[in-house]
C-alpha cells in the first residue's frame, strides 16, 4: 500500500513538472533546457526526460538556438508546437465582435471580426456570427492540426460553470447561455469556455503583456462601461461564483453622480466610460464607441477647451478610483485597456495628482501605472488562455484525450 501511494506521488510530481515546463514554454516562446532546469530546481537530466516526453506528445520542439555567439556547448532550446495545436478565441464587446485561431506559445495565426451592432439582447446574433468565424479557422487550419480548446471573453458577469451570461448591462443579457449554444454552433465537441473581459484582461497582462515581471497587479477595463481584473500573488481574484472585482461599480461619487446601469449612482463607470466623456464634451449623439473617445482625445491634445476639461474631469474621477484601489491591494502596476487605453495618456496628471495627495506613500513609492502592451487584443489573448488552460494543467494526458 505504502508502495502504491509512493507512485501516484510521483507520477502527481511528473505531472506537476510537465505542466510548468509546458506553461513557461507557451509563455515564453523559446527557452533553454538550461534556463528550465534553474528556475524549476531541477537537474539536468529529469528537465532532459521531461521535454522529452513533451517533445514526443507533440507538445514541444527543441533545436540548437539560431545566432549563438557564445563559446562552448549550446543549452537546447524548447519550443512550443504552435503549428499544429492551436485554440480558438472569441472575444465579445459591445461593438465588435472578434475569433481568433491562436497557436500554442499564444501567437495569433489567422483571426476575423466583424462589428456587432448596439441592438440588444443578440444572442443568436452573436453565436452565429462567431461559430461561422470558428468552422472557417478549423477548416483553414488543415487537417493535420489539432484544436485544444475554446476560449471566449465576454463584457459581463460571467457563471463559470456553464459559460452562461448572468447579467450583461450594457445589451440587457440576463442568464443568457452564451456558452453552450456556441459550443454548440461550433459543433467540435469541446467546451467553451467562457470568462468576463476584464478578468481575462488581467491574466493577458500579466502572461504575457505588462505585467509579466511582477504578480501583483490590477487591470482597469474601459468600454462603455468599466471593469477590471485584479492579480493578487500570481492569481485572478475573483470571489465567490466568479463574480468578484466588478471594480467598474465602486462608489466614487456619492453627492451628485451620474446614473449607472446597476442602478446606482456615481459608480466608477458612470463617472469614466464613454458616455461620461461623451456627455462632458459635448458630442453625444455623434460618433460612439472607440472612435468616438479617440475624437475626443485628439481634440483635446489639439488644444480644444471643451475636449479637454472633459478629459481631464474623467481623468479626476478615475484617479479617485485608482487611489482606492491602490490603497486597498498595493498593487506593483496599474494596467489600462480597452478605450482607458486612449484616455490616460491624456488624463494622466490628473490621475497622478490624485495617487500623490491621497495614496499612502509607502503604497505609491512602487507603483507604475501603464496602458496594455497587447493592444485591442488584450481581452482576446485573455481568452486563448483559456483555451489552452486545460492542456497546460496536464499535457500530456488531455492531449491524449483529444486524440
Amino acid at each position: 500500500m505504502g508502495s502504491a501511494a509512493g507512485a501516484r506521488t510521483q507520477e502527481q510530481v511528473r505531472q506537476r513538472n510537465l505542466s510548468e515546463v509546458l506553461r513557461r514554454v507557451h509563455r515564453d516562446g523559446m527557452v533553454s533546457r538550461a534556463a528550465l532546469g534553474r528556475w524549476m530546481g531541477l537537474n539536468r537530466s529529469t528537465i532532459m526526460d521531461l521535454t522529452a516526453e513533451l517533445a514526443a506528445a507533440g507538445l514541444v520542439r527543441e533545436g540548437v538556438p539560431v545566432g549563438r555567439g557564445q563559446a562552448g556547448r549550446p543549452s537546447i532550446v524548447v519550443m512550443p508546437e504552435q503549428g499544429t495545436l492551436y485554440g480558438l478565441a472569441f472575444d465579445v464587446a459591445v461593438d465588435r465582435l472578434v475569433a481568433a485561431r491562436v497557436g500554442l506559445g499564444g501567437r495569433i495565426l489567422e483571426r476575423r471580426e466583424a462589428v456587432r451592432a448596439r441592438a440588444g439582447v443578440d444572442l443568436e446574433d452573436v453565436v452565429g456570427v462567431l461559430a461561422a468565424f470558428g468552422r472557417e479557422l478549423v477548416a483553414g487550419a488543415g487537417s493535420g492540426a489539432l484544436c485544444v480548446g475554446v476560449g471566449a471573453s465576454y463584457c459581463g458577469l460571467i457563471r463559470r460553470a456553464d459559460g452562461m451570461v448572468r447579467y450583461g448591462p450594457h445589451l440587457g443579457w440576463v442568464d443568457q447561455a452564451f456558452g453552450a449554444e456556441l459550443a454548440a454552433g461550433l459543433g467540435l465537441g469541446l467546451p467553451v469556455e467562457v470568462g468576463n473581459e476584464a478578468h481575462l484582461g488581467a491574466i493577458a497582462e500579466h502572461v504575457r503583456g505588462a505585467g509579466t515581471e511582477v504578480d501583483d497587479l490590477i487591470y482597469l477595463h474601459g468600454d462603455v462601461g468599466v471593469g477590471g481584473g485584479i492579480i493578487v500573488g500570481g492569481e485572478l481574484l475573483d470571489g465567490d461564483g466568479g463574480y468578484g472585482c466588478e471594480l467598474g461599480h465602486m462608489l466614487v461619487n456619492p453627492f451628485d453622480g451620474r446614473p449607472c446601469l446597476c442602478g446606482s449612482r456615481g459608480c466608477l463607470e458612470a463617472e469614466v466610460g464613454e458616455g461620461a466623456l461623451l456627455d462632458y464634451a459635448g458630442r453625444s449623439g455623434e460618433l460612439v464607441g472607440r472612435e468616438g473617445i479617440r475624437a475626443v482625445v485628439a481634440l483635446a491634445g489639439a488644444g480644444d477647451v471643451r475636449a479637454r476639461e472633459a478629459l481631464d474631469r474623467v481623468g479626476d474621477w478615475l484617479g479617485v478610483g485608482v487611489v482606492n484601489l491602490i490603497n486597498l491591494f498595493n498593487p506593483a502596476l496599474v494596467v489600462f485597456g480597452g478605450m482607458l487605453r486612449d484616455v490616460y495618456p491624456g488624463a494622466a496628471s490628473c490621475v497622478r495628482a490624485r495617487i500623490d495627495a491621497h495614496v499612502l506613500p509607502v503604497s505609491r513609492e512602487r507603483v507604475r501605472l501603464a496602458v496594455t502592451a497587447l493592444g485591442d487584443d488584450t481581452t482576446l489573448a485573455g481568452a486563448a488562455e483559456l483555451a489552452f488552460a486545460s492542456l497546460l494543467d496536464d499535457p500530456v494526458n488531455t492531449l491524449a484525450a483529444l486524440r
